[in-house]
């Protein structure tokens, strides 16, 4: 994969699941390197979407780098599942882990990136102490659990706050935003200093997908 950032990542969520293989080709075809995938497991968020065996199916026959994110109850409890199933970037969020330090290093020991993510009430002040031990922080700019919701608007200055943070300390994770980003949105959301833009329904509603790829992406 290029190490230029920013990247759009779209999600699997807003694909049609009866036409992955299609999908996939679609997100590869675009130009797009990263494959988001949202787990939910219907108790931190009210919704039901795949479990690793999706990874693993995905993984056999892609080689877009899979970004997976653990919207679950007790994510250390699966975690290595999903690291097993061929996952790159493993995010679990913060809200719904006790020991979140000591997932995050049982990920990067497993040689996978770690991602810490964060709801749109959960401020950048509560994972501060974890930011140097992260690959990724992805910020939830809409409230997590379906696809196709409007950005919500202060999430943006948390993404300011995490690049000042970011910036002040010398860190080098990743932020990475999800939910409501369009080729509206996109130009906002790359000033406030994200790095990896998730998108659903702006990419695969889309007749011409690569188009937000390259507003993202800077490509020509």
């Amino acid at each position: 994969m290029n190490s230029r950032f920013p990247k759009l990542a779209p999600s699997l969520l807003a694909a049609d699941f009866g036409r992955v293989a299609e999908e996939l080709a679609r997100v590869k075809n675009s130009g797009a390197e990263i494959l988001h995938l949202d787990i939910m497991d219907g108790h931190f968020v009210p919704n039901l979407t795949f479990g690793p065996k999706m990874i693993q199916d995905i993984r056999a026959i892609s080689d877009l780098s899979l970004d997976v994110h653990l919207m679950i109850e007790a994510p250390e409890r699966s975690a290595d599942m999903y690291i097993d199933a061929g996952a790159n970037y493993l995010t679990f969020h913060a809200e719904a882990c006790v020991h979140s330090h000591r997932l995050i290093e049982r990920i990067r020991a497993r040689g996978v990136k770690a991602g810490l993510a964060i709801v749109p009430g959960t401020p950048i002040s509560t994972v501060e102490p974890l930011l140097d031990d992260i690959d990724v922080l992805l910020v939830m700019t809409v409230n997590p659990g379906f696809g196709g919701q409007t950005l919500i608007p202060f999430c943006v200055d948390k993404i300011r706050n995490a690049c000042s943070l970011r910036q002040e300390r010398g860190q080098s994770f990743l932020i990475e935003c999800d939910g409501g980003v369009n080729d509206a949105t996109a130009g906002e959301l790359l000033a406030a200093g994200t790095d990896i833009l998730v998108a659903g329904s702006a990419f695969f509603a889309s007749s011409q997908p690569e188009a937000l790829v390259r507003i993202v992406e800077g490509v020509s």
